[in-house]
């Protein structure tokens, strides 16, 4: 049982590539005195000009790139501790205070919402949910970092964000935190979270084998530059 978060120290950061659609039903979802900061990747779509009339504040990123576009919010955001969600609807705000607690209670410095255990019929494919199990066996392996789902719902403090050094600025953004969460020695916690199917609009990445693949590369480049970098520091 959640009690009452304050959530005033908390910044929602939405990347949004085209998400014009699905952002009405997205937004309204979040408690209303929660700060909200939508980040527009280069939209062609009146995607800024929504969240603006739902009462977000808007930053624009014109460089493509799911890591762009956080790194944007985190230079935007004025919250002490961040939470990223997705922009596509597939999310209920609802559960930000059971993401967010333990992070504004000091309980963990990273939390993650796994999606695994509430996910609506349709919401994500088998290969998906195939794809995620075994990307949290490769946190728990490479990173000692137990997950059951790579979850792009979480939270965590600025400051502990900030002293990790995230140099993606593509897909693979949410494994280098979690890797670079793990070396770190960060506590990392995982709370389960409801998913649906999005909102409107079309995924960037399930929606397309290219985008699939991308995200693929995107992830086996950071993974092999954590290592490297964990090597050259056992070496040093």
């Amino acid at each position: 049982m959640i009690g009452i978060v304050d959530l005033s120290r908390v910044t929602v950061i939405l990347p949004a590539l085209n998400e014009a659609a699905a952002l009405p039903t997205t937004l309204v979802t979040f408690p209303r005195e929660v700060d909200l900061l939508v980040v527009d990747n280069g939209s062609t779509d009146q995607t800024a000009a929504v969240a603006a009339a739902h009462g977000a504040q808007v930053v624009h990123e014109p460089r493509r790139g799911f890591g762009a576009a956080c790194w944007a919010g985190v230079q935007a955001a004025p919250g002490e501790v961040l939470v990223f969600a997705d922009a596509d609807g597939s999310f209920d705000g609802a559960d930000l205070p059971a993401v967010a607690g333990p992070v504004l209670a000091g309980e963990a410095d990273l939390v993650v919402g796994s999606r695994m255990a509430h996910r609506e019929q349709g919401a994500m494919s088998a290969l998906a949910v195939l794809e995620n199990r075994l990307l949290g066996l490769a946190c728990r392996l490479l990173f000692g970092v137990a997950l059951s789902d790579l979850g792009p719902f979480r939270a965590i403090r600025r400051d502990r964000l900030l002293a990790l050094g995230m140099t993606d600025r593509g897909s693979g953004w949410p494994l280098e935190m979690i890797g670079r969460a793990g070396g770190a020695g960060l506590r990392v916690a995982e709370v389960p979270v409801r998913y649906r199917p999005r909102a409107g609009g079309r995924s960037k990445v399930s929606g397309s084998v290219r985008g699939t693949l991308r995200a693929v590369t995107a992830m086996a480049a950071v993974t092999l530059v954590l290592l490297r970098e964990r090597r050259s520091e056992r070496a040093g």
